[in-house]
């Protein structure tokens, strides 16, 4: 999903907001307008922060908005767990949980709000499409030897956790693997992260080897890729990853919150609305 002059501006005022260095937001003006036309916004920010750490020495610390939302995630856990457990469809109600701890990113929302989190945890408004993309992932699971689960952010790995707990149970032949980022960059989860969380209970944690906010293919480690390209099933939660891999030829599930405007503009919904798609190769 390559960066529209839209996405472009976005990009930039976001650095305007962390600095008024007439030097380091030259250079990245630069950046900007010299990109490669299949560059991503997740490529693009990896640049920055490069920039970034030029001038300034490191980028902002998320490490306390990590630990909180671990936390907050974290002793819901059992709590979420029965209702899990007790409702009509475990998986879907799994999922949708899941699919809610998207909203947890530092990167997209300017103001994360925990009380906007809890509410979006009640929601369970799947349309259609959505129930139609569950039915083909579950029937492409059912089929299966091996997912690999696209990690994107911090207390949403927790959620991941328990829909993966779920996922083993459903399809007892299936290896699980989740692969986090490769650093430190916003608020994402990293290995030390998923072990925090626990998620290596229920699956392989794999690191992507690189310090970016989406999974760039050419950018990922040898192992990253082995996994990316060997695996049965692939889900990829978070816009980042929906950037950095749709429209390159693979068979790919993706479940997102929209937002920012480039994704509610493309799927014609309303901010915050959550997305399960499919891509066929």
């Amino acid at each position: 999903m390559r960066v529209i002059e839209s996405c472009a501006e976005c990009l930039y005022k976001r650095q305007l907001r962390l600095t008024d260095d007439q030097a380091y937001l030259a250079e990245i003006r630069e950046i900007i307008d010299n990109r490669d036309r299949e560059a991503t916004a997740p490529y693009l920010v990896y640049r920055f922060n490069q920039t970034f750490r030029k001038y300034f020495g490191k980028t902002a610390s998320y490490e306390d908005v990590k630990k909180q939302y671990n936390g907050l995630v974290l002793s819901m856990e059992n709590a979420l767990r029965e209702r899990i457990e007790q409702s009509e469809d475990p998986l879907l109600t799994a999922f949708s949980y899941a699919r809610a701890g998207n909203y947890i990113d530092f990167g997209a929302i300017r103001n994360v709000d925990e009380k906007t989190f809890l509410s979006l945890l009640e929601r369970d408004d799947f349309s259609a499409h959505d129930l139609q993309t569950f039915e083909s992932f579950t029937a492409e699971c059912a089929e299966s030897k091996s997912l690999l689960l696209l990690a994107d952010n911090c207390g949403e790995i927790v959620l991941d956790k328990l829909f993966l707990e779920q996922l083993g149970q459903r399809y007892p032949q299936m290896k699980l693997s989740v692969m986090v980022r490769g650093g430190e960059v916003l608020n994402d989860a990293t290995v030390e992260d998923a072990l925090y969380a626990g998620i290596d209970s229920v699956a392989e944690i794999i690191s992507s080897g690189v310090a970016v906010s989406g999974t760039v293919y050419d950018m990922i480690s040898d192992e990253a890729k082995t996994a990316l390209d060997n695996a049965d099933v692939i889900l990829s939660k978070g816009q980042g990853n929906y950037e950095a891999l749709s429209g390159q030829g693979r068979h790919i599930f993706y479940s997102f919150l929209c937002k920012c405007e480039r994704f509610t503009n493309r799927f014609q919904v309303p901010s915050l609305t959550g997305m399960f798609v499919e891509e066929t190769e």
